[in-house]
């Protein structure tokens, strides 16, 4: 029993990890940054289950990898469906295109 609650809680922080990760850069490429760190996280998180959804309908056996490739493929999938789920909150948003675009041409 102790070792099925270790494997799950190493399961939870490498999730955790990995949302943070795909959430921050996602909020980066389409808001001009991040959205904080329990935002980015769920974000990522959403964006992982958005994310597999594609990929399951695109190709089901395409991201099946384990150990550090297996992060990087989950950390990908995760960026793609959280840039997917930003984009299309930027979308419905009153002034959410605006915002991104203030944002991007202020830094310049």
């Amino acid at each position: 029993m102790l070792a099925l609650l270790d494997v799950a809680t190493h399961a939870l922080i490498t999730w955790l990890v990995i949302g943070l990760i795909a959430g921050a850069l996602a909020g980066r490429l389409v808001w001009g940054s991040g959205l904080g760190c329990l935002l980015d996280i769920v974000v990522g998180l959403a964006g992982a289950l958005i994310g597999g959804l594609v990929v399951n309908q695109v190709s089901p056996g395409l991201i099946a990898g384990t150990g550090l490739g297996g992060a990087i493929e989950d950390t990908l999938v995760a960026f793609v469906g959280a840039v997917i789920l930003l984009a299309v909150v930027s979308l419905l948003t009153p002034g959410g295109r605006r915002r991104s675009a203030r944002k991007r041409s202020s830094r310049r």
